[in-house]
């Protein structure tokens, strides 16, 4: 492939491709995925778990970490701290086998994500709690009585 660089006069590049009739390869194995195969093929494709969007919330007392994570269940998840690092992840793996007279079928599928965070000093972590409601992990992480927020007041002058 030839590839042709013309300078304007206003000093710019602009690039012209002496191929442009012929598809690249990506773009014919695209065609091939996306159009020229049946549909029952790409529509059965799972690509597996997408890393989750995570909230965390601060107020005065604690922090909250919630994860939106539909499908799963608690016995799937595995939360680690080791050394102010908060570790969430969890693998699935998926089997399933028909067996007829003339074939048998089996699909399997595996998926997994991990999500770490690091924990500032204020962290009580000894009083950490997560629960799972819902579709959705929820990881309580409460602050050190010093670090908690003290409220307003007002100091007499004697």
């Amino acid at each position: 492939m030839s590839t042709l660089v013309n300078v304007p006069k206003n000093g710019s590049l602009a690039t012209t491709n002496s191929n442009v009739n012929f598809p690249t390869w990506s773009n014919w194995l695209d065609d091939i995925f996306n159009r020229d195969l049946p549909s029952v093929f790409t529509s059965n494709f799972n690509p597996g778990i997408s890393l989750p969007k995570v909230n965390i919330k601060e107020n005065a007392d604690s922090y909250r970490v919630e994860m939106a994570v539909p499908g799963l269940k608690k016995s799937d998840f595995q939360i680690d701290l080791d050394n102010q690092v908060l570790s969430i992840s969890t693998t699935k793996k998926e089997e399933s086998e028909e067996a007829k007279e003339n074939f048998t079928r089996r699909e399997f599928g595996y998926a997994s994500f991990k999500r770490t965070f690091s924990l500032p000093e204020t962290v009580a972590e000894d009083k950490i709690e997560a629960s799972y409601n819902e579709g959705i992990l929820s990881i309580h992480l409460p602050k050190k009585e010093a670090a908690k927020q003290k409220p307003a007041r007002r100091i007499k002058i004697s």
